[in-house]
């Protein structure tokens, strides 16, 4: 059931909501690997780095969705790929700078008025 809820949630949703629902995985998992790194206790420290890992892969499909409807969030989605490969401390920097872009974003809003839109004549 939980396949078929993301996937009704897809069709309905813009490239921007996509790549905020991603962000919102991606910033949980910054979140919990700051605590593990805060963390002095290895055990503790291991595991808040494993939930923020999964929290990770979880943004992977929701980013991929958005790219594939906007291009503009393809660099997001490219980056989380690198999830299994690379540490997520090399990634963090374009993660943040990915996410705080598409929780700021001014996509998906109708743009102002022209100002020469009644001046016609």
């Amino acid at each position: 059931m939980v396949v078929t809820g993301a996937a009704l949630t897809g069709c309905a949703a813009s490239a921007g909501d996509l790549a905020r629902e991603s962000c919102a995985h991606v910033n949980a998992s910054i979140a919990l690997y700051d605590k593990a790194a805060a963390t002095t206790v290895p055990t503790q420290a291991t595991a808040l780095r494993e939930r923020a890992y999964v929290q990770l892969l979880a943004a992977i499909p929701i980013a991929a969705q958005a790219a594939y409807h906007d291009i503009q969030w393809e660099s997001l989605s490219a980056t989380l790929t690198e999830a299994g490969t690379v540490p997520e401390s090399e990634l963090l920097p374009a993660l943040r700078a990915q996410c705080h872009n598409a929780d700021a974003s001014v996509f998906d809003q109708l743009p102002p008025p022209s100002p020469s839109a009644g001046n016609s004549g």
